[in-house]
């Protein structure tokens, strides 16, 4: 576990004996062969069909527990990967699982996505709203929205998961990503390229209250990204995540490896003021604004509200406070550019967000630099189930796997558990190009992103294509979450 205080602008490091002990007992050559876990359990898999994973969401509908998993496009040498349900090959899109029991996920449903490898094709992202909790929603349906490749937004009735149905299509877009949903209200914050907007990712607002008729409501986006402007473009949006009418709070997520903004908007301000974009209207919203450092960015901006502190309990003042985790997205393989971390970052007082520590897994804890593919963060769960709400926070961090974090004091965050799985024969590698011109290729865990269910069961996938990993919390680190007995 490392702990890094960014406080004053220094940076302190503490490092638990027992990870040292686990670094000189596994080093990296045969690490890649077996799973490498401290309190946390494997309870069951899933390759996915060996498709390169990204968002996972996991979803109650009536008794059963489905999962959506979003992918990326394919590879070069496999770009459309064999369905075994329908036999045929298919472009990478939305996998549609049945984990109500964990140790034997099973495969309902395969969506094609768009052509194109990796970032271009596929379906990566997926959100899912019951039909009953949207205000015009059609009762019996269930609605996964999801990103079809770079180029469009959909909506598909998954009540019977197995056998999904196209209702809408908002198309002529491109740099579709990491969208938001608000099932109780139908508002979507979906992140679009827009033409004639001057960046590849900005903020599509819509109305999908009845999702067989999209309503937009606006676009937004930071000051210099609207069409018809000058001067320098700030950098794209990433995502967004929204706390609906109650907290009237969206945390906006801009870069992912470098120059990150976390930038905090007023709901409602957003949704009732003048749409039209110019600079004033764009920055009407906006009450609180994070620009990170060049060497940082922001994939994921993951609220904790009214956190008690216990070390403040005698103070007169500032007792509670708010907080926004900020992801950073490793991009480059073997360590070629600055380290991506978590920032823990205090929105107490909105205008002045401040971060007050930072946390990452220390690198010699397992050689990952050499162990090939990425090594830094990636994202956060962003499940906010009160089973780990305010305690822990589960973290990818690509060939460090899943790390699992105690969040009960934000400005001494400590790793309390991780599981790395193990390759498989499915697992693909990871190159980078060397100084002489050759290609050095490594086959590497890749965990990309993870989510939690209300059951308190773990969801991580892999960007390498080993597939799905279902897991749970053993010993303390399962102590400090509220999991049934």
């Amino acid at each position: 576990m490392l702990r890094l205080s960014a406080r004053m602008g220094l940076f302190g490091v503490s490092l638990l004996t027992s990870v040292w002990v686990h670094a000189l007992a596994a080093p990296a050559a045969h690490a890649q062969s077996r799973a490498e876990a401290r309190d946390m359990v494997l309870v069951g898999s899933h390759d996915l069909q060996a498709r390169s994973a990204y968002q996972p969401t996991i979803h109650r509908q009536g008794r059963r527990w489905i999962a959506y998993i979003g992918h990326h496009g394919g590879t070069p040498s496999v770009p459309k990967p064999l369905n075994p349900l329908t036999g045929a090959q298919e472009f990478n899109g939305t996998s549609i699982l049945d984990v109500t029991d964990p140790r034997r996920p099973k495969s309902l449903a395969h969506i094609p996505g768009d052509a194109g490898n990796y970032e271009e094709g596929g379906a990566q992202m997926v959100r899912v709203c019951d039909g009953k909790s949207l205000p015009k929603g059609d009762p019996t349906a269930v609605y996964m929205l999801r990103t079809f490749g770079n180029s469009a937004h959909e909506i598909w009735n998954t009540a019977d998961p197995a056998s999904p149905k196209l209702v809408t299509r908002l198309d002529g877009l491109k740099g579709t990503h990491k969208n938001w949903w608000e099932c109780d209200t139908g508002v979507a914050y979906l992140v679009s390229g827009v033409p004639g907007w001057r960046v590849a990712r900005m903020t599509e607002v819509y109305d999908l209250s009845d999702p067989a008729k999209p309503v937009k409501i606006r676009d937004f986006g930071l000051p210099g990204q609207q069409p018809g402007v000058g001067g320098p473009v700030p950098t794209r949006l990433h995502g967004a995540i929204s706390t609906g009418l109650k907290g009237n709070r969206i945390y906006f997520a801009y870069g992912t490896n470098e120059g990150g903004i976390l930038q905090i908007v007023d709901r409602q301000r957003l949704l009732d003021g003048p749409k039209e974009p110019t600079e004033e209207n764009l920055l009407s919203p906006q009450v609180g604004r994070l620009d990170m450092s060049p060497l940082t960015g922001a994939h994921t901006t993951f609220p904790v509200l009214e956190m008690p502190i216990a070390e403040f309990a005698k103070d007169k003042l500032g007792t509670v406070r708010n907080f926004v985790v900020v992801t950073n997205e490793q991009i480059r393989n073997e360590c070629l550019e600055p380290r991506q971390f978590v920032w823990f970052v205090d929105v107490t007082v909105e205008r002045y967000p401040a971060s007050v520590s930072t946390w990452g897994v220390p690198e010699a804890s397992g050689n990952f630099c050499s162990r090939g593919g990425r090594f830094g963060t990636h994202a956060s769960h962003e499940n906010m189930t009160d089973i780990y709400y305010r305690r822990l926070m589960f973290f990818s961090h690509f060939n460090a796997g899943v790390r699992v974090v105690d969040i009960r004091d934000p400005y001494h965050p400590r790793e309390v558990a991780y599981y790395i799985p193990a390759v498989t024969k499915n697992t693909d590698k990871r190159c980078i190009k060397l100084e002489n011109g050759q290609e050095r290729c490594k086959v590497a865990i890749q965990t990309n992103n993870v989510e939690v269910d209300d059951r308190g069961y773990i969801y991580a996938v892999d960007r390498a294509n080993t597939g799905l990993h279902i897991l749970e919390l053993k010993g303390a680190a399962r102590r400090i979450a509220k999991l049934p007995r």
